[in-house]
C-alpha cells in the first residue's frame, strides 16, 4: 500500500520531510567498477569497448559489425506499418517545431563609450547519444534527445545503443532514421559512455552526451564531466498530481500508474484536497493493476514509493510541490493557472485535467528529459541550449578604451597586477 499522509496530522511534518528526503537511486556502489571500466578504454581503447560489450551483450563486435549502417536505418523505417510511421512523423514534427522555439538570439551592441560587446552562440561539432536496449529502450527518447541536437546544428551526432544478443530494436533505429542521427554504433553501458567521451580508433569523440541509462551509464556520465559536457545525471522517474477533489479518480489512477511502470523505484504521489477522493483514487489504483501488463513493475514502485496526502487547501500544496521539486506535475485542477503561477520547481508542468504527462511522453513538444530526485531545483530539461555554447565577444576601439580603459588600469595596479595595467596603460600612451 502506498504512505497515506493528511497534512493536518501530528508529525506530518516529519513524515513528509522523511518522503522528500526518501532514496530511489541504484542503492548498489557502482562508482569503483566505472572508474575500472574509462580506465580500461582510456588505455585500451577498442579492444576494452569490445571485451565488454562480448561479456555483458553476448556480442562479438568484429564478427557482427560495430556499426549499424544506413541501410538497416532505412530498412526499419520501412517496416513499421503506416499508423506507428505517422505517429513518429507527427511527433518529431512536434518535437522540432517547440525546439525550434527554444534557439537561443545573440546579440551585438556598441553603449555610449563606444564600446562594442554582444554574444554569439554556436553549435558542438559533435554529440553523442545513449539509447538504452533494455527495459527503457524507447523510440520516444531518441527523438527527444537527436532533435534538440539536429535544431542546434550539430554537425554530428552518434548514437550508441546496447544490442543484447546482436538485434537491435527496430523502432529505436527507425527513430534514428526520422531524428536524423548521423551513425549508430551496438555498444552500450559505461563503456559505450568513455568511448564517446574519450574517442577511439572506431568511435568518435563528442562533445557531449545525452540521453538515459542504468546506474553504471549515469555514473560513467558524471565521472567523464569535464571532460565532456552532459545533460544531467538523472534518477528514478517521478510524478506529483495536485488534485482539487473534483478529478476523475480512475484519470488520477491511471496517471500515478503511468509513471510508475517505468521502473519499481519510480515514484508517483497524489495530493489532493479530498479525502474521499484519496480514498477513491486507492481503489482505482488497485482496480487499474488487476489488468495492466505492466502489473509487477508498477505495483511495487507504488507499494514501495507512491504516497497520497491530503491538504485543507489548494495554497496548502504549494510548498509541498516545491519541497518535492517534481520532475513532472499534473494540475488537476479547475483553475491550473492560479497553482502554475505560484510554484517554483518542477521539471515540467501538465496544466489542466485533460493534459496527461503521458502526452508530454511523446509528442506533445517539451522535451521528456527532465531533472529528477529534486534537482529540479536548479536543473532544467533537455532543450537546444543543451548542444551550443555562448560565446563572448567586445571590441573597444580607440574611443572605447579611451573611455573605460584607466579605470581598468587603476584595478589592476590594486590587484598587484603590473603587466594587466601596463596593457592597458601603453595603448592609451601611444594609441597608434
Amino acid at each position: 500500500m502506498p504512505q497515506r499522509l493528511d497534512a493536518g496530522a501530528p508529525g506530518f511534518a516529519a513524515a513528509f520531510a522523511a518522503l522528500v528526503a526518501q532514496k530511489r537511486d541504484d542503492s548498489a556502489d557502482v562508482s569503483t567498477t566505472v572508474a575500472g571500466i574509462i580506465a580500461d578504454v582510456q588505455a585500451r581503447g577498442d579492444a576494452a569497448v569490445a571485451e565488454l560489450t562480448a561479456r555483458f551483450d553476448r556480442v562479438d563486435l568484429d564478427a557482427l559489425g560495430w556499426e549499424i549502417g544506413g541501410a538497416a536505418l532505412d530498412a526499419a523505417l520501412d517496416g513499421l506499418t503506416p499508423d506507428l510511421r505517422g505517429a513518429l512523423d507527427l511527433a518529431a514534427a512536434r518535437i522540432r517545431a517547440f525546439h525550434e522555439r527554444q534557439k537561443p538570439a545573440g546579440n551585438d551592441m556598441t553603449d555610449a563609450a563606444g564600446v562594442r560587446t554582444g554574444v554569439r552562440w554556436s553549435p558542438v561539432d559533435a554529440a553523442g547519444l545513449y539509447v538504452p536496449g533494455g527495459r527503457a529502450a524507447y523510440p520516444s527518447s531518441v527523438l527527444m534527445n537527436a532533435i534538440p541536437a539536429v535544431v542546434a546544428g550539430v554537425r554530428d551526432l552518434i548514437m550508441v545503443t546496447p544490442t543484447p544478443g546482436g538485434t537491435p530494436n527496430p523502432l529505436v533505429l527507425a527513430a534514428a532514421r526520422v531524428a536524423g542521427v548521423s551513425r549508430v554504433f551496438r555498444i552500450g553501458g559505461a563503456q559505450a559512455v568513455a568511448a564517446l567521451a574519450l574517442g577511439t580508433a572506431k568511435i568518435p569523440r563528442v562533445d557531449v552526451i545525452t540521453g538515459p541509462g542504468n546506474a553504471f551509464v549515469a555514473e560513467a556520465k558524471r565521472q567523464l564531466y569535464g571532460r565532456v559536457g552532459i545533460d544531467m545525471v538523472a534518477g528514478p522517474s517521478e510524478v506529483v498530481i495536485v488534485s482539487d477533489g473534483g478529478s476523475n479518480p480512475d484519470w488520477i489512477a491511471a496517471d500515478l500508474l503511468a509513471q510508475a511502470e517505468h521502473d519499481p523505484v519510480a515514484q508517483s504521489i497524489l495530493i489532493t484536497t479530498s479525502a474521499a477522493e484519496a480514498d477513491a483514487v486507492e481503489r482505482a489504483v488497485m482496480r487499474q493493476l488487476e489488468t495492466l501488463a505492466t502489473a509487477a513493475v508498477a505495483a511495487a514502485s507504488w507499494r514501495d514509493f507512491g504516497a497520497i496526502i491530503t491538504v485543507a487547501s489548494l495554497a496548502d500544496t504549494l510548498p509541498l510541490l516545491d519541497a518535492l521539486a517534481p520532475e513532472h506535475a499534473e494540475l488537476m485542477v479547475d483553475d491550473p493557472e492560479w497553482l502554475f503561477a505560484r510554484m517554483r520547481h518542477a521539471g515540467s508542468v501538465f496544466l489542466g485535467r485533460h493534459t496527461p504527462e503521458a502526452a508530454g511522453d511523446y509528442l506533445a513538444g517539451p522535451n521528456h528529459v527532465l531533472p529528477t530526485g529534486r534537482r529540479a531545483r536548479f536543473a532544467s530539461g533537455l532543450s537546444v541550449s543543451d548542444f551550443m555554447k555562448r560565446t563572448t565577444f567586445l571590441d573597444c576601439g580607440p574611443r572605447g578604451l579611451a573611455a573605460i580603459g584607466p579605470a581598468g588600469a587603476a584595478i589592476a595596479d590594486v590587484e598587484g597586477l603590473a603587466a594587466h595595467a601596463a596593457s592597458i596603460r601603453l595603448r592609451l600612451e601611444t594609441p597608434t
